[in-house]
């Protein structure tokens, strides 16, 4: 791509995108941002339970700036996945769903729903997970504690791991999602899923309790990174909120 076309399709993304940040974002004022949840079978005694509203970025958009600019922040937070949030509600009434009940429960049993249902509940579930896996960049950056230790002994070493998940959002065709998860057996795995599947469904290729999710559609890296998805991933790695993963996969 020459480099005039390259700032035209940047500029061209940033504009339509930014003209639509005023959407209407149903949100919770009062709560702090609610953690994701467990598979629908454990939902009941887990407190990682995500609901059907958007819940506040817990953090500025521009405090991962150097990895992911604010500009791309605000765009994907406020325009797409708001987007997800208030079409998945608009679907859960249209099909009768209790929208009051976890969001796992419905995405365990996705296959006896609707396309947009399907698209919109995966794309809120992944977004509320993606926001929380992350956060401003912290000096050595890693693992710790059983997490550590169950990647060292699941994919070999820590920089083993990294290339494995790397590769796979590098090699996802088109847009999806990289994740690392554990499976029925509570073994650490890592798959990627298209467009906006994950783990948790019935229909997923990969199935299991999401731990860490990687979002490598186009949007979410496009204006600083460009096509460089390599690039975005291996930065991204600065600003993994590891706390959090090892809190998930404790609960798992």
């Amino acid at each position: 791509m020459s480099k005039k076309n390259s700032k035209g399709r940047r500029e061209f993304i940033a504009n339509s995108l930014k003209s639509g940040l005023a959407i209407g974002i149903s949100m919770n004022a009062t709560g702090s941002f609610l953690q994701s949840c467990s598979p629908a079978k454990a939902v009941a005694s887990s407190a990682f339970q995500t609901g059907f509203d958007q819940q506040p970025l817990p953090y500025k958009y521009d405090a991962l700036e150097n990895v992911i600019d604010a500009m791309t922040m605000e765009i994907h937070y406020s325009k797409h996945a708001a987007a997800y949030s208030k079409n998945l509600k608009d679907a859960a009434m249209a099909e009768k769903v209790d929208a009051a009940k976890p969001l796992e429960e419905l995405l365990a049993r996705i296959s006896f729903f609707s396309a947009k249902m399907r698209n919109n509940g995966g794309g809120h579930y992944n977004h509320e997970l993606f926001w929380q896996c992350m956060r401003p960049k912290q000096a050595n950056n890693i693992p710790t504690g059983n997490l550590a230790s169950a990647i060292d002994k699941a994919f070999g070493s820590f920089d083993n791991f990294k290339k494995q998940f790397a590769d796979a959002g590098k090699n996802r065709f088109g847009s999806g999602w990289a994740w690392l998860y554990t499976d029925k057996d509570k073994n650490l795995k890592i798959g990627s899923t298209p467009n906006q599947d994950n783990p948790l469904m019935d229909i997923s290729d990969i199935k299991g309790f999401p731990i860490l999710a990687l979002d490598v559609w186009e949007h979410a890296y496009y204006l600083k990174y460009q096509n460089k998805r390599a690039d975005y991933i291996e930065n991204w790695w600065n600003v993994v909120n590891w706390d959090y993963v090892g809190q998930r996969f404790e609960k798992s």
